[in-house]
């Protein structure tokens, strides 16, 4: 059915939400899912926690200098190309690392081609397409577009606990390549399209909400580079890292740290899942509220609370207190990557989104790979994970002030004027 068939009770913009939702689920789930896959790789290939969490730093910086690339590729080839080829990456990855047996050909395969395709197939090559379809309720469907990194987590990581439990970690990642072709094949080809509808989001009948975060219409600037003269864009940047640094040091060594403190690999794993699965169900109340309250001060509440929940999580004892502080983390876990990507389409429109939200991301990444890192070398030199987990409260205080702080409309010296009038 064509969009503009489904202007009164269903906006079609809706169907590639769902979709690009999955397909954020099966990429971040993958690459925030490593933990269950890291005790069983490093008895395989005969490393220890600090060359594997090199292996993994060095997977989220490629993962974070491809995203850019991908968001400048959007307007070249297209969102539905830059998923196929990140899907075809993928599958030639994993394919590469089931024959992998030294450090070497794993960390090309498994920390560079897979990172590389993941970056084609995550949330900043489909949040470009998601906004564009959405004006009115951009908030809204972005926040329900990260559920698909909730569920990824919530999912995949039990999930992969499991598998490789019954098949091994290699045969597990042979079925996460037919997962991958299953699904974002065609979600590829038949639901995601760039072409929007003239009045967007509007032809739902929906009013979007109050106005608190609709200011005027975003200045529009002459290239993507002079935002990066704004203080807005380093703002959102760091809280982006600092949200980075804290998701893939739990996605990397939550479980290994709980397991160390001798919960078993199914509470360590549901315990980690439980933010995920809580987070899914909070990011529907969130997004309701998105577009009705300021961004940055919902932006700002999620990184204190969640700062204060890493910290619990390194000092539970039993499971009941391990549940209730995942439970209580899951609550503000979702969103902080779908508020920073609406406040830059807000700041800056949607023309930078793409690009504007993959360099954002690739210090995210920065910011992901210090963390893996962190998370095994100071195990290894201090003997305890609660310096990691320290400094990542530490940083997510200091992201929530940050991000208090940023302004709501971009503010250019008048000399920028002229030239920024003659491209609108």
């Amino acid at each position: 059915m064509g969009s503009n068939q489904l202007q009164g009770r269903w906006y079609f913009g809706w169907n590639i939400v769902a979709a690009c939702s999955i397909l954020t689920l099966i990429t971040v789930g993958t690459r925030l899912g490593i933990g269950p896959f890291v005790k069983p790789i490093l008895d395989d290939l005969g490393m220890d926690r600090t060359e594997l969490s090199v292996i993994i730093a060095i997977g989220m910086l490629v993962y974070g200098l491809g995203m850019p690339l991908a968001g400048r590729l959007l307007d070249s080839l297209g969102t539905r190309n830059v998923l196929l080829i990140g899907v075809g990456l993928v599958v030639l990855s994993i394919i590469w690392t089931y024959f992998s047996h030294d450090m070497l050909s794993f960390a090309l395969a498994y920390g560079v081609l897979l990172s590389l395709g993941l970056s084609f197939t995550s949330p900043v090559t489909v949040t470009p397409v998601v906004s564009r379809w959405f004006t009115k309720q951009r908030g809204k469907a972005l926040f329900y577009l990260s559920t698909g990194s909730m569920a990824g987590i919530a999912i995949m990581t039990p999930i992969f606990t499991l598998l490789i439990d019954l098949v091994g970690w290699r045969n597990t990642l042979l079925l996460l390549a037919v997962i991958f072709i299953v699904i974002a094949v065609p979600s590829a080809i038949f639901i995601i399209r760039d072409e929007v509808p003239e009045g967007g989001d509007a032809l739902s009948g929906k009013s979007g909400g109050s106005s608190s975060n609709k200011g005027q219409e975003p200045r529009i600037l002459s290239s993507w580079t002079e935002a990066l003269k704004t203080r807005p864009f380093w703002q959102v940047a760091f809280g982006l890292f600092v949200c980075g640094f804290s998701m893939n040091l739990l996605g990397s060594h939550g479980v290994p740290m709980l397991t160390d403190h001798h919960f078993s690999n199914v509470t360590a794993s549901f315990g980690v899942g439980i933010i995920g699965i809580v987070a899914m169900v909070s990011t529907v109340f969130l997004g309701s509220v998105s577009d009705r309250i300021p961004r940055r001060s919902m932006l700002s509440l999620i990184y204190f609370i969640r700062g204060l929940g890493f910290l619990g999580l390194v000092l539970v004892m039993t499971p009941w207190q391990l549940y209730l502080v995942a439970t209580i983390g899951g609550l503000v876990w979702a969103g902080s990557a779908a508020l920073s990507s609406a406040i830059l389409g807000d700041v800056y429109g949607v023309r930078w989104v793409g690009i504007l939200y993959g360099w954002a991301y690739f210090i995210h990444q920065i910011g992901g790979a210090m963390g893996s890192f962190l998370g095994g070398w100071s195990y290894e030199q201090f003997g305890t994970h609660l310096v990691s987990y320290s400094i990542t409260t530490f940083l997510l205080v200091l992201a929530s002030v940050v991000s208090f702080q940023i302004p709501s409309q971009l503010h250019l010296p008048k000399q920028q004027d002229l030239p920024l009038k003659a491209t609108l």
